[in-house]
């Protein structure tokens, strides 16, 4: 199949599908799951297994995922391991073509459930030049297409590209997140018997706001002690302090802090005014920034994958993470009401802050994600032990 660097180039025998980036560049491969077209922001994610995570992570949401590791959809899928019902990543693009999937939990293939799920594959591609690209270049705006018939109209694929306006300044949270109130009932995972149904006693209660949330989080929630009641992105102030909540959470999600924040910021100061403790991940940690005085601004090309070293700047500790965004905090200007308390050791970048005088913190990393495995979950238990 052709280089991810070449330009225009000419479809090859048998390619039914192709990524067309803004700029004019063409990947040819061969498609898979879901037929038709979509646009979104292609990015590239490091971590060899969790493709199944990985595409129901609501973070991901109107972004096409290059994965970097070679062999995606050689165990399967099955309904254990969503992260989420809402929409995720568009579409995947992959080096191999996926096989019949070995393992003892599949219920079913990547393929079909691609298929399923209305999210658009495409194997073949030189995933090392595409992943090269990006970091030279940056993440471009791409439509990923398939086509049994292997008939692709390009110049206006390209057009599509150059028209989608780009994450930076998009809300996307309110579209992902859930749109009642909900009595989180999930618990911990055991081989052979799934999840646990969680407590329903006399716990902390952590009122937990959803911009996209990994449901694996409110997992460990519970797990540290907490009953966890889940409510929309866009619940005011007075929505939240009406369930009595002992703490509020901020959830991961994808898309602009900035542009979350037009609603949100105004919220987590509420709560930062009344002393309510306050836990952030990922976008929640972004948008706490934001409500203590911070900035976010985008990144060059992100952070995506399940073995980032970050430093715990208190003790000089450093954690395994599991990252993915494509924003981050600001850590050159940050604001004497924050503290920086965990930076990434491949650039420097901020991954946890607090905030001086109050019972709230965040972190830019997934410490539900256990790649370390448990390097992280002391950031639960210390947020419950706040309660």
């Amino acid at each position: 199949m052709a280089d991810a660097a070449t330009s225009h180039a000419q479809q090859p025998a048998g390619a039914t599908g192709v990524l067309v980036l803004a700029d004019g560049h063409v990947a040819w491969g061969h498609g898979f799951g879901a037929e038709g077209e979509a646009v979104g922001e292609v990015c590239f994610n490091t971590a060899m297994t969790g493709y199944e995570e990985v595409m129901t992570d609501p973070s991901y949401a109107a972004q096409i995922v290059t994965f970097t590791f070679p062999h995606i959809g050689n165990v399967g899928v099955n309904e254990e391991d969503l992260e989420s019902q809402v929409d995720g990543a568009v579409g995947c693009v992959v080096r191999e073509d996926v096989t019949a999937p070995s393992n003892f939990r599949s219920q079913g293939t990547f393929g079909e459930w691609l298929a399923g799920k209305g999210k658009i594959g495409l194997a073949g591609i030189d995933t090392r030049a595409l992943t090269r690209r990006i970091r030279l270049s940056g993440a471009p705006n791409a439509v990923i297409a398939h086509h049994p018939d292997g008939k692709f109209d390009i110049p206006a694929l390209i057009k599509r590209a150059r028209d989608w306006p780009g994450l930076e300044g998009m809300d996307l949270a309110r579209v992902v997140s859930r749109h009642e109130v909900e009595g989180w009932e999930g618990g911990t995972w055991t081989l052979g018997k799934g999840y646990a149904r969680s407590p329903r006693d006399a716990r902390p209660h952590v009122v937990a706001m959803d911009f996209g949330a990994k449901d694996n989080i409110f997992r460990n929630l519970v797990k540290a002690g907490a009953r966890v009641t889940v409510v929309p992105a866009q619940t005011p102030l007075d929505g939240v302090l009406a369930l009595e909540p002992d703490g509020v959470f901020l959830s991961n999600g994808p898309g602009d802090p900035a542009a979350t924040g037009s609603y949100a910021v105004p919220v987590i100061q509420g709560l930062l005014e009344r002393d309510i403790p306050v836990f952030g991940i990922c976008l929640g940690h972004q948008m706490l920034a934001l409500a203590a005085g911070a900035k976010t601004t985008k990144m060059h090309q992100g952070h995506r994958g399940a073995n980032h070293p970050v430093k715990r700047l208190e003790d000089g500790v450093v954690e395994i993470t599991s990252m993915n965004h494509g924003f981050a905090v600001d850590n050159t200007a940050l604001p004497g009401t924050v503290e920086e308390t965990h930076v990434s050791l491949f650039d420097g970048s901020n991954c946890g802050i607090s905030v001086k005088g109050k019972r709230a913190f965040g972190v830019q990393y997934h410490p539900e994600a256990s790649p370390g495995p448990m390097d992280s979950f002391y950031l639960f238990e210390r947020f419950v032990g706040m309660l």
